[in-house]
């Protein structure tokens, strides 16, 4: 099992490193490492992946609230590549308890913490606990408010309450998160887009920069920070979903 120190040599090692070689360094460390597929960025790491020529598994969050567009993305990318997307749904009893509750658009009057635990971070959970180390698209300038500091390598707390139980003892265990794109800018995103002619949701070319849920996700006006058309109700501090604990800079 790997220890957070292990962590820590990673992150020191591949600070600088190219993104295909952070790949390369999950791919090669862990047997069960998975990317996290829903945008732009991770479009690009798709085709990195495949560029080495090594299997890797790609799952996405269907919360079932994207946009249609959203969803003819995905199968775009599927065809692209030739790949299997593992698809991860919320819960059926807890989408309908909140809804009875609450309604369909409950988020709009107090915060969207509640849903967005129940449609993304409740079925990342589930998928996380079948591996032992993911792969995001994040980059540091997607929100100065709340992912300045992410490192390349980092020991992912979203499952730090839960203990894996092994003979008699029970620990903690350290579930690694690479960010191979935390260094790159939104345009170097683009930039290796176009370049590769890769597929992109259609959404970027209404004004969308980050796409989320179609209720919460709207276009961005000249100007603006990309992240400022997700929950736009919402004061800056607050534009993050839940999976990605840990992304907020410490006050």
């Amino acid at each position: 099992m790997f220890t957070a120190e292990d962590i820590d040599r990673w992150q020191s090692e591949l600070a600088l490193a190219r993104p295909q070689d952070i790949l390369k360094r999950a791919l090669e460390t862990f047997a069960s490492v998975a990317l996290s597929f829903s945008g732009a960025e991770d479009v690009v790491l798709i085709d990195m992946l495949c560029k080495t020529g090594k299997p890797f598994q790609v799952f996405t969050l269907d919360t079932g609230r994207l946009h249609p567009e959203t969803y003819q993305y995905l199968d775009t990318v599927r065809q692209h590549f030739n790949i299997d997307l593992d698809v991860c749904f919320p819960d059926t009893a807890a989408v309908e308890s909140l809804v009875s509750r609450r309604g369909f658009f409950s988020f709009y009057q107090d915060n969207h913490q509640e849903c967005c635990g129940i449609r993304k971070v409740e079925p990342l959970k589930r998928k996380l606990r079948t591996l032992d180390a993911w792969i995001t698209g994040q980059r540091k300038d997607q929100s100065p408010s709340t992912r300045l500091k992410i490192p390349v390598v980092q020991n992912d707390p979203l499952l730090d309450n839960e203990l894996v139980v092994g003979g008699t003892s029970a620990q903690k265990q350290v579930r690694v998160k690479f960010n191979p794109l935390a260094e790159w800018s939104s345009q170097q995103v683009w930039d290796y887009i176009r370049a590769f002619e890769l597929p992109y949701n259609p959404l970027h070319a209404q004004g969308f920069i980050s796409i989320g849920c179609q209720p919460c996700t709207r276009p961005v006006l000249p100007g603006q920070h990309e992240r400022e058309g997700r929950w736009w109700w919402e004061e800056a501090t607050k534009k993050e979903c839940g999976l990605h604990i840990g992304a907020a800079i410490p006050e």
